[in-house]
């Protein structure tokens, strides 16, 4: 049953929805910003409510009128946060931050400090997009806010690089090349030169030479078949970089890199790990500086390309981080970037573990792009202790955010 009311947010939760309380219990409402009073309809979910503002009576002062169409006409899912200001998005993350690290985590946090993106809008190099047939003809777009079975047609991307969004119209442009399928899933993203295309979806495709010759600027088009992992099928340059490594928002991505280094150089490795190491951007950073990087990274495209860009005495092995890390051990510093899921307890079990060369465990730095697995992982990590937290806004106006943490062996 849903009930009317009204109500003041207070804070922002993970995933953008302003959060408040009615009677004692946890609203969460989407699109409302700290300060606002709204009149509301909300429903029970176990043990909060979720609701939606019927009309805003007050309006916060960190309210700011959206710049996407998208965003007020289709109720675009892509971002959470387009009506606050930049500076309060900041603090949102600041607190989303903090919040998971002291509500799961049990690690008492101050807000940390969110790095700001230079650029808030055009920065994503890599767009992916859901495609859909209907009435024979293909709708592709993004999917409505709390309704992903919705997808509305797109005709621009406000936070999209102008080139990203120039080359996926060409790809729309031959969209009856596509496989035949009722949905796909297509991600377009730049490269250096031209683009590349995963396709996820379908059974069968023998028109894929057609596109890539359609399409001048598609350096590398890959292909996953329901349930498979992607597979190149077509390529323009010699080296392929793997289906799914891009850094979205490089000038937010080299200031974490460089925070990373600065964080690790305070022990004194000679020696590091970095697991999940992609085509090898955090590596090469450490490598540089003068430690033996070993990277470990599962796609065998991306380790290809890490190895060719390591110095001599560092090495890229295509492993999973499950199988090769207790090899690759013992090391000064490991750094870890695991996807959103977080770490396995496999991974977790080998970096607490002591051995005769390391009766302690090794200096850790955490990159996450979730703070609620990271706050997991790290209240399961009992022989370490946190020294610094840092968050890095690599995705303006929505409500993701990368933290970086640093560990040590806990006294």
């Amino acid at each position: 049953m849903n009930e009317t009311f009204e109500i003041r947010i207070d804070s922002i939760a993970a995933g953008g929805d302003g959060v408040g309380r009615h009677e004692g219990m946890v609203v969460f409402v989407p699109r409302t910003a700290p300060g606002d009073i709204a009149r509301v309809e909300a429903h029970k979910e176990g043990r909060l409510m979720r609701g939606r503002v019927l009309k805003l009576l007050t309006s916060s002062p960190d309210r700011v009128e959206p710049a996407c169409r998208h965003f007020v006409n289709d109720s675009c899912g892509g971002c959470q946060l387009q009506h606050l200001s930049y500076e309060a998005q900041l603090s949102a993350k600041a607190g989303i931050i903090s919040d998971a690290l002291t509500r799961i985590g049990g690690i008492s946090v101050a807000p940390p400090k969110v790095e700001p993106s230079e650029s808030r809008w055009r920065y994503r190099r890599k767009l992916t997009l859901a495609f859909r047939r209907k009435d024979g003809a293909w709708i592709s777009g993004l999917h409505r806010l709390n309704s992903p079975d919705s997808v509305f047609s797109l005709s621009d991307c406000e936070i999209t690089d102008d080139t990203v969004m120039g080359f996926w119209r060409l790809v729309r442009a031959q969209s009856e090349l596509l496989p035949s399928d009722r949905d796909l899933r297509i991600a377009v993203r730049a490269l250096s030169p031209g683009f590349s295309l995963v396709i996820e979806g379908g059974t069968s495709w023998d028109r894929h030479h057609a596109l890539f010759n359609a399409v001048p600027d598609l350096t590398e088009l890959w292909w996953a078949p329901r349930e498979q992992r992607p597979r190149l099928l077509q390529s323009r340059a010699p080296n392929a970089s793997g289906a799914s490594f891009t850094q979205v928002n490089e000038g937010v991505a080299a200031a974490l890199r460089s925070h990373v280094v600065q964080l690790a150089r305070q022990s004194s490795p000679t020696s590091a790990i970095d697991a999940y190491a992609g085509t090898g951007d955090i590596a090469v950073a450490l490598a540089v500086t003068g430690m033996r990087v070993t990277a470990i990274e599962v796609d065998s495209a991306a380790s290809k390309a890490c190895a060719t860009r390591l110095p001599t005495g560092s090495r890229s092995v295509n492993s999973s981080v499950e199988s090769a890390l207790a090899t690759a051990l013992p090391a000064d510093l490991v750094v870890v970037n695991p996807p959103r899921a977080g770490l396995t307890p496999e991974v977790i079990q080998t970096l607490q573990r002591s051995s005769p060369q390391s009766p302690v465990p090794c200096p850790l730095i955490y990159v996450s792009c979730n703070p609620a697995t990271l706050a997991r992982d790290l209240k399961r990590m009992d022989r370490y202790r946190v020294t610094s937290v840092r968050g890095f806004d690599m995705f303006p106006q929505t409500a993701h955010v990368e933290t970086v943490v640093a560990l040590e062996p806990a006294a």
